[in-house]
Formats: C-alpha cells, sequence, structure tokens
C-alpha cells in the first residue's frame, strides 16, 4: 500500500471493461456498478457514460484496446490522478436440472498517472436463486430455467464491487473526499 498512499490519489477514471464473458451487455452493467463504492470511499469519480464518449471521439471502443493504451496518455487525457481497469474473466448461468448458478468473477487494477500499479484485487461471486414457488419438482425446475433464462447479474456485481472496495480483505483506503465519521 505505500505505492498508494505515494500516489495518494483523489480522482479516479473509470475505463471502459475488458469483457472475457460471452455476455456482449456484461461491459455495460459493470461500467455502471463501479463509480458508487468507488465515490463512497472518498473519491471524485468520472462519469462513465462522459469517461466512454470522449474515449469513443478519440477512437478508442473497445476495453481491450483502451487498456493497452498507456496509463500516463489516460490520465493526462482527462486530468485524472489514477485509472482503474477492470477485466470480467466470467460472467454467466449454469443450469444444472433444478438448479442455476450465476457466477460473476472479476480483475480490478488502479495504476497512478505516472503508470505505477497502486492497488489490485480479484473477486469470485456465485449465487443460486432460491425456488420460492412451492411447485415442488416441477416448480423447481421452472424457476431455475427462468434464472437461466434470464439472469439477474446486478445484485451480484453490486455485492462484488462492495466487498472488493469496501469490506473485503485489500480494500481500497479511504480517499480525500470522504466525510468524517462523527462518533470519532
Amino acid at each position: 500500500m505505500s505505492a498508494f498512499y505515494a500516489a495518494a490519489p483523489r480522482s479516479i477514471l473509470v475505463v471502459p471493461t475488458i469483457n472475457r464473458s460471452l455476455d456482449v451487455d456484461a461491459p455495460s452493467y459493470v461500467l455502471a456498478a463501479l463509480p458508487i463504492p468507488i465515490a463512497e470511499k472518498g473519491y471524485y469519480v468520472f462519469p462513465v457514460n462522459t469517461t466512454k464518449y470522449v474515449l469513443e471521439q478519440e477512437g478508442f471502443y473497445e476495453g481491450e484496446q483502451i487498456h493497452q493504451q498507456p496509463t500516463e496518455s489516460l490520465a493526462k487525457l482527462f486530468g485524472s490522478d489514477a485509472v482503474l481497469y477492470v477485466a470480467i474473466k466470467q460472467w454467466d448461468a449454469q443450469f444444472a436440472f433444478i438448479t442455476t448458478t450465476v457466477t460473476v468473477d472479476f480483475e480490478y487494477r488502479l495504476v497512478s498517472k505516472d503508470g505505477t500499479e497502486i492497488w489490485k484485487e480479484e473477486k469470485k461471486m456465485q449465487y443460486q436463486p432460491q425456488n420460492n414457488s412451492g411447485g415442488g419438482l416441477i416448480g423447481m425446475v421452472i424457476s431455475a430455467a427462468v434464472a437461466r433464462a434470464a439472469p439477474n447479474y446486478m445484485p451480484l456485481t453490486q455485492q462484488a464491487n462492495q466487498q472488493v472496495f469496501v469490506l473485503g480483505p485489500n480494500p481500497l483506503p479511504n480517499g480525500p473526499y470522504r466525510p468524517m465519521d462523527p462518533a470519532k
């Protein structure tokens, strides 16, 4: 964490994600869920839709292409202190007869404006929707099929981000804009 404290970031640029899953919508969902826990930790987060638009105007459309650009260039383009890179390693729902398991797996890297990696974390989470239909085996099969057809990734994604940035064993340190706790 010494590199993190030496960089002392105040603003974080969240760039579009790398998508290693088969779901083409996954990057949009992940990008939408990232700013909240980072802002709650006390950092200025550049608006992700504006960031995406500006990068597209510069000719950068894909997460893979953006992640290959020098961090120094991306940070300078926006005036940010650090850049957050996220890769989606897994984003799927596996159907197994009477149950569906929804899985998300992310890799996070925070790099200072001078190109030094200052924080890194990975998070994999799984969820099995509960069958509350009371319809016995047929109800369970139908419930699992519905979860497989239209899995709800957002709560799991938000939970993964919360655990990584706030609650995990290697959380993001509090930023300069975090309100002081009145109880202390």
